[in-house]
């Protein structure tokens, strides 16, 4: 089917080189949710950030003039505890290598945190990774636990550095643990599906618009939906040239995007 602005009825919008780079908002990011409300076109924000939950993050991007409810964000970090919920046994022991938020996700669905004798283990950005932490959790694996990623982001964007990302620390216990990970957020379908089910929307009636190539792209792809892409993040225009995963649209930014969609109204 061909790529048609108009179609889309619900946007699935990437936050982290999209929205903002740290703490800073990128240009276009409030016209977005105003353009997107005026046109009753659904959305949701999606982060494969774990390390913060879904107040933290609308409490962001209050403070960047954006706002939004609970109901219009999603991390990945719910999202893993979210289908922890529907698939691991009540109480389940999790041994998790993240931050605060990300323990307060497992906590929220009422698992178990435990060490060695971990049934699964969920990783995550964690910056404050340490060798025990990485131990403990190849050791689980090895034991038996099921290894789940949150994402797997290499790296991760911020004001005016890229730095590693949650898919660093996952490599590494991959690697020590012989094992590949289930992952939950962007590219896999989890996160997607969840998302557009809560919505009512057909995947051919959604996009995803993002800056990851690998992840927002792709995962779209995956899923039958239009993608989305702005260069205000980590993909770089020769990436872009180069890879075999082609979005739909590549809008220099928001405000690009914006002007080219109101055209289409």
């Amino acid at each position: 089917m061909r790529a048609d602005l108009t179609r889309i009825k619900a946007l699935l919008i990437d936050m982290d080189g999209v929205l903002y780079r740290g703490n800073m908002a990128l240009p276009g990011a409030a016209d977005l949710f105003s353009f997107l409300d005026d046109a009753n076109i659904q959305y949701q924000a999606i982060t494969n950030n774990a390390t913060v939950d879904q107040q933290m993050v609308v409490e962001k991007l209050r403070r960047m003039g954006i706002d939004l409810t609970l109901e219009h964000v999603m991390t990945s970090g719910a999202a893993t505890a979210a289908y922890l919920a529907e698939h691991a046994p009540a109480g389940a022991r999790v041994f998790v290598v993240g931050e605060d938020s990300l323990v307060r996700e497992m906590q929220r669905r009422g698992f178990t945190m435990a060490g060695t004798d971990a049934q699964y283990v969920v990783a995550g950005l964690d910056r404050t990774i340490t060798f025990d932490k990485l131990k403990t959790a190849t050791i689980a694996i090895r034991h038996g636990a099921q290894f789940i990623a949150t994402n797997p982001d290499m790296t991760f964007p911020l004001e005016d550095e890229i730095v590693p990302g949650a898919g660093s620390i996952v490599a590494a216990i991959q690697a020590a643990s012989d094992q590949a990970p289930l992952v939950i957020g962007k590219p896999e379908p989890a996160i997607f599906s969840q998302t557009l089910s809560a919505m009512g929307v057909a995947p051919d009636c959604a996009a995803s618009l993002g800056d990851r190539l690998e992840t927002d792209i792709l995962g779209g792809q995956r899923l039958g939906m239009q993608t989305i892409l702005l260069m205000t993040g980590v993909t770089t225009p020769q990436e872009a040239a180069a890879s075999p995963i082609k979005p739909d649209f590549t809008f220099d930014d928001i405000p690009a995007l914006l002007r080219e969609w109101r055209k289409c109204l």
